[in-house]
């Protein structure tokens, strides 16, 4: 199975909550990171560290799959 293929399949519940938590994490983080103001140095250093986390659980969330629901979907398309 291809990333591609990957991506497509069914994710598990529990990823698709994590997901959303990694998106929420990137959201955050890029405002205050983006943000108008000076902040304090340890304030965007955990900024960056935030941005991190939440763009590798999203993207692990992601390509997570269901075996069993993405068999019968392989065997649907063949």
């Amino acid at each position: 199975m291809n990333v591609v293929n990957r991506a497509k399949a069914p994710t598990p519940k529990f990823f698709r909550v994590l997901r959303t938590i990694g998106l929420a994490l990137l959201a955050v983080s890029g405002a205050v990171l983006t943000a108008p103001v000076a902040l304090p140095a340890i304030v965007t250093t955990i900024g960056g560290y935030v941005a991190v986390a939440g763009g590798v659980a999203t993207a692990i969330s992601q390509l997570t799959i269901e075996p069993e629901k993405a068999a019968v979907k392989k065997k649907n398309v063949q």
